[in-house]
């Protein structure tokens, strides 16, 4: 089965190498890996650079945007920097962060799971972070949720959903999406990886807003967003936050932002969201 995977990189001198350690070190190695450097300043590109002197599979791909941090928008255009050189002779096609260190058999057991299941369209590990010398499962893990960090598609199943969206949920709408048509996910929590910057701690205060725009942007609705919003900031620790999402919402439909999904796939999200919903209360 042929691994190929694409790796946004900004400013990412003290991770990207252990990164691609690990990935170099897999019992089942990708057959091509891009690293994107997006606009960083410090030794990313050195780094990038002493692995593909040695490793013909592994290229780095130079793009020029902001420094700022927007989740979703910039990380997902970077990653098309690198999918523009790739052709199509892939199996499973993954999009990681890097500042992640993968256990040696990660891509091995992935191929089992898409071998094991045709309809299998989106599969991952567990993400855990380091704390006081311990490594724990990092909060925002679920076993329902394919985490952005480290998605791996199925070939059919990353066309058939119309790739990525430059949006902030690009990673909640992908697995509504694929739901929609009929494809199944999977998590395997017995896949450890290191996750070395906890998500969003480089956020700004400029996408305190998206959050709620990108609820919109699904066709949640107001209900739907209300209890999303709640749920998420208090998650996060933040009754602070749980504002921000909602006047995100409620700017994005004033400015009536374009949905990122159809009026047929928006119902078919809000019924799955409604019947999540109640199988929690049950």
């Amino acid at each position: 089965m042929n691994f190929y995977i694409i790796i946004p990189a900004h400013n990412e001198a003290s991770s990207i190498g252990l990164t691609l350690d690990s990935l170099v070190n897999q019992t089942l190695q990708p057959k091509r890996v891009v690293v994107v450097n997006d606009n960083s300043t410090d030794d990313t590109q050195d780094i990038i650079e002493s692995y593909t002197s040695k490793y013909t599979w592994i290229q780095l791909v130079n793009s020029k945007s902001s420094n700022e941090h927007l989740p979703g928008s910039k990380i997902i255009n970077a990653f098309y920097k690198g999918y523009e050189i790739l052709d199509e002779d892939y199996n499973v096609l993954c999009k990681f962060d890097a500042d992640l260190i993968f256990p040696n058999t990660y891509l091995e057991q992935l191929s089992i799971h898409f071998s094991a299941n045709e309809k299998l369209g989106m599969a991952a590990g567990f993400c855990y972070i380091e704390k006081n010398g311990d490594w724990i499962l990092e909060n925002l893990t679920r076993k329902d949720h394919v985490r952005g960090a480290l998605k791996a598609y199925k070939k059919e199943c990353f066309l058939q959903i119309g790739k990525l969206k430059p949006s902030m949920g690009w990673d909640t709408v992908d697995e509504l999406l694929a739901k929609f048509y009929g494809w199944e996910l999977l998590t395997d929590e017995s896949l450890h990886v290191k996750h070395l910057k906890p998500t969003g701690i480089s956020y700004n205060k400029a996408s305190k807003y998206l959050q709620g725009e990108a609820m919109y942007k699904m066709r949640y609705g107001f209900i739907i967003t209300l209890i999303s919003a709640l749920k998420l900031a208090y998650k996060k620790g933040s009754f602070r936050l749980f504002k921000d999402y909602l006047a995100g919402y409620f700017r994005a439909k004033k400015h009536k932002i374009d949905y990122l999904v159809s009026e047929e796939e928006g119902k078919f999200i809000r019924n799955l969201r409604w019947k999540g919903m109640f199988n929690k209360f049950r």
